[in-house]
């Protein structure tokens, strides 16, 4: 879907927000194939929409994936850290900033 306007600003930083397309099965095809599609889901890192007829859809996500979430959604929500992220996105377009020595560079990559 493409976006009806401008992508939000934060603190110098224009973010993307796209609605992706999710796969959807009935709660009956769910139940009968649940091995397949949670393997399907772990393993290919994409949620899964169950609609059910009479209630609330519900979306199965991988652990690992919802972790990740989670922690998106808390940098997104925690204004200090974004003001961080631009700044020090603004200071590397720049070239400007730390640059660590060969030897920090090696400790960090584990060399």
């Amino acid at each position: 879907m493409p976006p009806t306007s401008d992508p939000p600003n934060l603190y110098g930083t224009t973010v993307r927000l796209e609605v992706i397309g999710v796969d959807s099965v009935t709660v009956n095809k769910f139940r009968d194939n649940l091995k397949s599609l949670v393997d399907q889901v772990v393993t290919d890192h994409e949620p899964l929409k169950v609609t059910r007829r009479g209630g609330e859809d519900f979306v199965v996500v991988g652990a690992d994936d919802w972790a990740r979430e989670q922690e998106t959604l808390y940098v997104l929500q925690n204004g200090s850290l974004i003001r961080q992220i631009a700044e020090s996105s603004q200071t590397h377009a720049q070239g400007a900033g730390y640059a660590p020595t060969a030897e920090e560079r090696d400790a960090i990559l584990g060399v």
